[in-house]
């Protein structure tokens, strides 16, 4: 599959090779994995530059042998020279060769050779007019920024530039469903699973099922008898939590199931709060897996997953692993028949990024973008509201309200529109009101309402309007 919707961070790669070359240079580029690093430096260096893997399983031996005969291959070091240690290593690269050196998960070098990060302090500090690039990924993002950022580290402050690799949005996913030749219908299903994330888009390449409903990859990917994703998440916490995933697991679990907040998720769990909030945290702020969807018309919010496969594993597959390995035909017939619901759910994400493309065609450019809830009581009980989507202006004191469903019948609007306007109303907004439905089909919508449907959904996409 052609390299698709990276051009921003190609232009940052490129601007930084041409700084480079008056002195040394360093950059680093991290993300949660499948993100596409690897693939990103694939794209970059060419022939003439340095790609180093970390490979964690690895004796700080086997690793500096492995490298040495990269350098041999290049021509750097003759066939009989010996590198002795990692200053010999970082030695030879720095007098002998002037170009692109990139270390692939570098924060590896932790369970490696720990050693490596003064060394390498040692050697930027000593080489800073070399002209040489010094490219470092990682996936664990909590621990490259603390090798760059913690003011403890070695490495601290010899970072020139940072690049956060985010998932491709929902334009740049639908070029690779395109090129896959899978419908917008499909394509939104399997995005409220995979997003953005390139890896789960080219499995559908690998494994031949371009053309093919959501459905039958769904169940090819992940159902089917040693299915290709069938060990991708537990290989991806194993490789970010290792042996003390226990209590990690059981928090993904219970978000994915509904539990929004610490205390929920220890009522899920049937344990203390006090119990879970270091591993929690450690979720939001160090492995980047958790985090906060914040409520627009107030101050509450509430925990989600921000990989949505491993949301949809443990929505769906973790709490069932005997089934899942005993009789995966009748979990995926069981989970086939919820599909519907759990994408409808997950279509709130996606229709914030479908009305960031709508931004030439509004009323006004909004300042922030997200959903909004809040609370009413009716016969003396305490009921909640929530607002698809919030949009806002507040300089303006302007917002649009909007709700999002994606159902195969068309909806009534003037329907959609009575309900909406009575939870605007709860909310309590004194400003310029419009209002927004996005989704499939609707008929009977009133005049002044802004329509994203179907047919505009695609012309967005595709980038016709």
């Amino acid at each position: 599959m052609r390299f698709i919707d990276r051009e921003r961070e190609m232009r940052v790669l490129e601007n930084s090779r041409e700084r480079s070359k008056r002195k040394l240079y360093s950059l680093a580029i991290y993300g949660l994995r499948r993100v596409g690093k690897t693939r990103l430096l694939r794209e970059f260096l060419n022939e003439n530059d340095l790609y180093f893997f970390v490979n964690r399983s690895k004796s700080s031996t086997s690793l500096l042998r492995e490298y040495s005969e990269i350098l041999r291959g290049k021509g750097i070091i003759s066939p009989r020279e010996e590198l002795r240690g990692w200053d010999d290593f970082f030695d030879v690269l720095f007098e002998r060769f002037g170009g692109a050196i990139a270390f692939d998960e570098f924060q590896d070098f932790r369970f490696v050779e720990p050693s490596v990060y003064p060394t390498l302090q040692r050697f930027i500090d000593e080489n800073e007019e070399r002209p040489i690039l010094l490219i470092f990924t990682g996936s664990t993002v909590g621990m490259i920024e603390k090798l760059f950022k913690d003011s403890k580290e070695p490495l601290y402050g010899r970072i020139k530039r940072e690049l956060h690799l985010e998932p491709l949005n929902i334009k740049g996913s639908y070029e690779m469903a395109e090129e896959l030749e899978i419908s917008l219908e499909d394509f939104l299903m399997l995005y409220a699973i995979f997003g953005g994330f390139p890896r789960y888009w080219v499995a559908i390449e690998d494994e031949g099922l371009e053309g093919e409903s959501a459905e039958r990859i769904l169940e090819e990917l992940v159902f089917s008898y040693s299915a290709p994703l069938e060990e991708e998440v537990r290989r991806i916490l194993s490789l970010e939590l290792g042996k003390r995933s226990g209590v990690y697991y059981d928090i993904l679990e219970a978000i994915a199931n509904g539990s929004t907040s610490p205390s929920k998720i220890a009522g899920y769990l049937n344990r203390k709060e006090t119990s879970i909030t270091r591993q929690l945290q450690e979720l939001i702020g160090y492995f980047k897996l958790v985090d906060y969807d914040r409520n627009i018309l107030g101050k509450d919010r509430i925990l989600y997953i921000r990989h949505p496969f491993i949301n949809f594993w443990f929505r769906f597959i973790h709490p069932r692993l005997s089934e899942y390995e005993m009789n995966r035909e009748g979990l995926w017939e069981d989970v086939q028949g919820k599909l519907p619901d759990y994408a409808g759910k997950r279509f709130d994400f996606l229709c914030r990024e479908i009305l960031r493309l709508s931004r030439a065609n509004l009323p006004f450019t909004p300042a922030v973008i997200g959903r909004g809830w809040g609370y009413y009581r009716e016969k003396g009980k305490r009921k909640v509201f929530e607002i698809d989507i919030v949009a806002f202006d507040r300089e303006r004191k302007t917002a649009i309200f909007g709700e999002c469903k994606w159902r195969k019948k068309p909806l009534n609007g003037e329907k959609l529109l009575d309900e909406l306007r009575r939870k605007v109303e709860l909310a309590n907004w004194n400003g310029k009101i419009y209002y927004l439905l996005i989704g499939r089909k609707f008929k009977n919508v009133p005049e002044n309402v802004i329509v994203v449907d179907e047919d505009k959904i695609k012309s967005l996409l595709e980038g016709e309007l």
